[in-house]
């Protein structure tokens, strides 16, 4: 018998993970995949781009959803992934991390009494108002299999009171990095379109709503980086978002290196080269030290506690960094051939 795994995508830091989880299954018998495409990241920059990079399948069904608020974004995605389900009839229901594509899918077969598989269960920030965090809280409490990268995210997960179906596994982003450091290093020209020297830039993304839709928070991230870029150069690939809000905001970005949104392989090359990243972004934060770049998180809180706790991290309005050490965390680049097997058995 071969298990039917449906793979519910819609944003960047999914299409990376499922890259990985994609090979694995191809490389495992007794297992397919059929991959949804929420639209949630569309355009070609943010989306195509990676499919073509990192070896993923072309999506079967294109929900082509994006836009509007979050409750009307996730309903409309609702909608639309039941009778996809109804039709393909999984026996898993496989999805990533902490957007409003998750919490859909994982709404979507509850309802259908299909198994749910979360890939980077059991992560908290502890705050609430983050769309993010309510996203992959309710995602961890429907799902049948819980799919942890570190140790901190089964205890959060115990905490909760959820102890079945609960696997530390290793960090999928770990096995991504691994495989796109290598094609970057051979195929990346970036450093040279931007003459940008090794060491001797830093590179940052921002795209959080809660530094995206408040202008005195835009205001406050834009002009630390401006402050950072008088050492060296700052390159910032700038989502779309983040730019039509400052546009709209009068803010500038006078300083930057501001370029559009790059491909993973890029980003790889960049982060590879960089003497400091700054972000919002979760999954950033790991791949700078996949890299072994510090790293300076542009918000309050952080999911990747250990990032901190080995000295590759700081909150930008926290302490400094500490001793740095080798984080024994993420696993040896093969967490996405153990969800394979896991979705098998």
């Amino acid at each position: 018998m071969t298990i039917k795994a449906l793979t519910i995508v819609g944003a960047r830091p999914q299409f990376i993970k499922a890259a990985a989880v994609s090979r694995a299954i191809r490389g495992t018998d007794g297992i397919d995949e059929v991959m949804v495409h929420t639209g949630q990241h569309f355009d070609t920059d943010m989306s195509d781009v990676f499919f073509e990079e990192l070896d993923i399948p072309a999506p079967r069904h294109r929900l082509n959803i994006n836009g509007g608020g979050h409750g009307e974004m996730t309903g409309r995605m609702l909608a639309a992934i039941e009778p996809v389900l109804i039709e393909e009839k999984p026996d898993w229901v496989v999805v990533y991390g902490d957007t409003n594509s998750t919490l859909a899918g994982a709404l979507a077969a509850a309802k259908l009494h299909i198994p749910i598989a979360h890939v980077e269960a059991g992560l908290r920030s502890f705050n609430r108002r983050m769309p993010e965090e309510v996203n992959r809280v309710l995602t961890d409490h429907l799902a049948a299999l819980q799919l942890c990268p570190t140790s901190a995210a089964v205890e959060n997960l115990a905490n909760e009171g959820i102890r079945q179906g609960v696997h530390r596994i290793g960090d999928v982003m770990f096995d991504a990095t691994l495989f796109a450091t290598e094609r970057a290093e051979a195929g990346s020209k970036i450093l040279s379109e931007l003459d940008l020297t090794p060491k001797n830039y830093s590179v940052a993304t921002v795209h959080r709503a809660e530094n995206t839709n408040e202008p005195a928070n835009l205001r406050e991230v834009v002009g630390f980086l401006q402050q950072q870029a008088k050492r060296y150069p700052v390159v910032l690939p700038i989502h779309p978002r983040t730019r039509q809000t400052a546009l709209r905001m009068g803010i500038d970005f006078d300083g930057l290196k501001v370029i559009g949104p790059v491909g993973y392989l890029d980003m790889a090359k960049l982060l590879h080269g960089a003497c400091e990243v700054f972000t919002d972004s979760g999954g950033l934060q790991k791949e700078a030290y996949f890299h072994r770049v510090p790293c300076t998180t542009l918000r309050d809180e952080t999911e990747w506690i250990e990032t901190i706790a080995h000295g590759w991290n700081r909150l930008w309005k926290g302490p400094d960094f500490g001793e740095r050490s080798a984080i024994d965390e993420y696993g040896d680049g093969r967490a996405a051939f153990r969800i394979a097997e896991l979705l098998k058995s």
